[in-house]
């Protein structure tokens, strides 16, 4: 083997040697600003396969085409990956709510063609920006309806419509040349910890498990997705000692040996808490790849530099003390390459893809499920909008807007609004409303006690308030007329409007 310089500096004869740029290869990192830092070049340059874009990076479609047209200066079939779901999780849309829907109302819908076409239009958007893989759809069966981190992001509990959703999720997605990436292997749903935070604990056996979290996978197996995600969650009947991401028996056994599957495997973010807490940053990354990992996601938070260099080294030193062995870092480079070539290949097919700008929007109008109360007058005068806010989930971030209000303004000129939260939110809102009918939106109604307070409070007061959950409809409708829109996406929020003034 050469002699292999690991300095942070990076730089020396070393620093191209086929170990070094195996080890690159295989990191998928964010960065930050809104045009190609010089370290991000300069590394492309020696062997850096992917990079990972996120919402600090994005401004507009013309300014993130710009970007990667400036990152491919340096390798054309560089991978460029975005975590962009649609509905809740956007980020090609994180300034102004996403215009598709997320999973969850495409699930409510239950029409696989309206869901390939979604996935087939936002594919479009993301290839014409210059985006080859997203880390989407999620396959996960949301069957804790406590789940703090999944919630929407699932089409459903329901095993059979999650799978053949995912399945047209991938076609869609794909047909437009952009590699999918179906997640949280081997599955996130019964969970009620974010792996942001902590380790997450599933204690089905094994039978369960086979039933009900894995036919979603094998069905995205079976549409061909190009990658998966694996999760950082702990499942005893698996493996009762590692977390999928850092699991053999998981990545390896499981998902490469009794599944079949043959494309790349991806990290969920290696920064989150239940690695890096737990192993450290560094050991995390050589551990997954021993795995069977084939891609490092890092960088949701800030990554640096120095951080790409030591998780570099980290790699390195581990081949060269036996811990990891260099074929196996060498597969995972080589999958990460292929893949790259793939979106290289059917990159010159993307632009023959029919663009459906409104496909979104109707899909969110058939998500919508309405339910009458008691009879009330309709609303045609300005309403007061007030908004239920929980804290914010990690994976969805806090940065995009959501709620009904604007697109209430803009139908209801004079209409005003405001958020609240706690304990005498619903007080404060009927005060704040100042004798105005009031639209009550909430996010999850079921999993904060606080919130069901809030509308017991604001319906004693004024029962014609109008009711708009924007999350998961899992408590029983109440209000004057109650709309689930089963997301907080900016059409699910136009529906939503849409109803309210209709009557």
């Amino acid at each position: 083997m050469t002699t292999l310089t690991t300095s942070g500096s990076g730089g020396g004869s070393g620093a191209g040697d086929a170990l070094t740029r195996d080890a690159l290869a295989v990191l998928q990192p964010g960065f930050d600003g809104t045009t190609a830092p010089d370290w991000v070049r300069r590394r492309i340059g020696e062997g850096l396969a992917s990079v990972a874009l996120f919402g600090r990076n994005v401004v507009t479609e013309e300014q993130v085409t710009a970007l990667t047209a400036q990152l491919r200066a340096e390798r054309d079939d560089l991978l460029v990956a975005i975590d962009e779901e649609s509905g809740d999780v956007t980020r090609l849309d994180v300034r102004t709510g996403s215009s598709f829907p997320g999973n969850h109302a495409l699930g409510a819908v239950d029409d696989p063609r309206l869901t390939r076409g979604v996935a087939r239009e936002l594919g479009r958007r993301l290839a014409a920006c210059g985006v080859n893989f997203d880390w989407a759809p999620s396959a996960d069966v949301n069957a804790d309806p406590d789940n703090p981190v999944i919630g929407v992001r699932a089409f459903g509990a329901d095993t059979g419509l999650v799978a053949r959703h995912t399945a047209a999720w991938v076609e869609g997605l794909q047909s437009t040349g952009v590699a999918a990436c179906t997640k949280h292997f081997p599955g996130h749903g019964d969970t009620n910890v974010d792996s942001h935070h902590a380790v997450p604990r599933i204690d089905v056996n094994a039978e369960t498990l086979y039933a009900r979290e894995l036919p979603p996978f094998r069905a995205a197996i079976e549409a061909g997705s190009r990658a998966v995600m694996s999760a950082h969650i702990l499942v005893p009947a698996l493996d009762p000692d590692r977390p999928g991401t850092l699991s053999r028996r998981v990545l390896t056994d499981l998902l490469r040996g009794e599944l079949g599957y043959r494309g790349l495997i991806v990290t969920d973010g290696m920064e989150m808490r239940a690695i890096s807490g737990t192993y450290g940053l560094e050991h995390g990354v050589v551990l997954a790849v021993a795995a069977g990992a084939d891609a490092i996601c890092v960088g949701g938070g800030l990554c640096d530099e120095a951080t790409v260099l030591k998780l570099r080294d980290a790699l390195v030193a581990a081949v060269r003390s036996g811990e990891l062995p260099e074929e196996r870092l060498a597969d995972a480079a080589s999958r990460v390459r292929d893949l790259a070539r793939w979106t290289a290949s059917a990159r010159r097919d993307a632009g023959t893809v029919r663009p459906e700008p409104e496909i979104g929007l109707v899909a969110a109008r058939r998500a919508l499920t309405v339910t009458r109360g008691a009879a009330v007058a309709p609303v045609t005068e300005p309403v007061y909008v007030a908004r239920f806010d929980p804290a914010p989930n990690i994976a969805v971030g806090d940065e995009t807007p959501w709620g009904v209000a604007a697109e209430l303004t803009r139908l209801l000129p004079g209409s005003a609004a405001g958020s609240f939260t706690g304990a005498g939110a619903g007080r404060e809102a009927l005060a704040a409303a100042a004798g105005r009918r009031v639209v009550a939106v909430v996010r999850d109604e079921h999993r904060h006690g606080w919130m069901g307070m809030a509308l017991d409070a604001l319906l004693a007061g004024r029962p014609d308030t109008v009711v708009v959950e924007m999350g998961v409809p899992q408590a029983p409708p109440r209000g004057a007329a109650h709309i689930a829109t089963h997301g907080a996406a900016r059409v699910c929020a136009v529906a939503a409007a849409e109803a309210v003034v209709a009557g």
